[in-house]
């Protein structure tokens, strides 16, 4: 896992990442995953009018890294806010429980092994945003955060029936991230942004708050805890009544209904909840959610638990069935 620090404006910040990135060899006008077409860049153009409008500092910011890495600005465009919006790659887990005693947010990111060593973990402090601490397997956008405020975020992705031009799954994440202090702030954000693919995003802040977003192009659900709950959960598709017509059942989600039941489960049953629970659920104990068979190019690439009342933030750098979790020190949470 590749580890950054970004500072500065975001410029700036973009500017030397991308030098940086030149300096050591490797140019971003491509991505492994995808390929650029015509309609992707026309999507792309059409994306870059809603930022302009909601979340400008992006655009200076992947202006810098083009100008860093000497790329064309269209490309990496084009690049960053297609993802999540054609094709159905990562796939990942979310829950967050809170009591009287314990708010803490968790994660796993499950992502192709062949390309795992170019996941990152970011530290940004930027001019005119909050600070925050935060994961992912692109760059500029993030898949899972905890911010100053206490903050925590995480998406999991869902098949793109409905797309139009908007911000992505990840820079929805970057957005909270970087404006949101509370849930409540972070609510109201999804229901007032344009979003262009598909995802639920989980929240939680340090006063015990925790949803379930539901959202794509069209609609938006906000799922809280249960009658007699403590607890959200859920995995690579929608469970909601409301959001039910864009279910695709045909495509191979890795076994998302197993993930999300296994959590959902240990969770119910459970009533003494801790981190070190939290972390035994990412890491399968209590069934499937991170057993995959890495020859075939599938593994959890990282867990992260979020611990909101005692302002810890714990991580594994890859698969948490067969690796530690380690707490990371390095930003210091409100």
């Amino acid at each position: 896992m590749y580890h950054g620090r970004f500072s500065g404006t975001h410029y700036d910040a973009g500017y030397k990442w991308g030098r940086l990135l030149l300096k050591k060899g490797k140019k971003l006008d491509h991505c492994p995953t995808f390929e650029l077409t015509e309609d992707k860049y026309a999507f792309a153009r059409d994306c870059a009018i809603q930022y302009q409008t909601y979340f400008p500092e992006i655009l200076t910011e992947i202006k810098g890294i083009a100008d860093g890495n000497d790329v064309p600005v269209e490309v990496l465009q084009g690049l960053l806010f297609c993802m999540y919006c054609f094709e159905f790659d990562n796939k990942c887990t979310c829950f967050a429980f809170s009591t009287d005693d314990e708010v803490v947010f968790a994660r796993n990111s499950d992502f192709l092994v062949s390309i795992e060593k170019l996941y990152m973990n970011c530290l940004y402090n930027l001019n005119g945003g909050f600070s925050f601490n935060g994961n992912t397997t692109a760059f500029v956008e993030m898949e899972d955060g905890v911010n100053q405020h206490g903050l925590a975020v995480g998406l999991t992705f869902v098949y793109p029936k409905r797309r139009k031009p908007g911000l992505n799954a990840g820079m929805l994440l970057r957005y909270l991230l970087e404006k949101c202090k509370t849930t409540g702030a972070a609510v109201e954000a999804l229901h007032r942004l344009p979003i262009a693919s598909a995802q639920t995003v989980t929240i939680a802040d340090k006063s015990g708050r925790i949803v379930v977003v539901e959202c794509n192009p069209k609609d938006i659900v906000v799922i809280p805890p249960r009658t007699g709950e403590q607890f959200v959960a859920t995995a690579n598709n929608f469970n909601s009544e409301q959001m039910q017509p864009y279910r695709n059942p045909d495509i191979d989600d890795w076994q998302s209904a197993d993930r999300y039941q296994t959590a959902r489960t240990a969770l119910a049953q459970r009533k003494d909840y801790t981190v070190a629970f939290a972390q035994d659920v990412l890491a399968g104990k209590y069934g499937f959610m991170c057993q995959y068979d890495r020859r075939k190019n599938a593994d959890t690439v990282w867990s992260v638990v979020y611990d909101l009342g005692r302002k810890q933030i714990w991580r594994v750098e890859g698969n948490p069935a067969r690796k530690h979790f380690k707490e990371d020190t390095r930003m210091k949470l409100d």
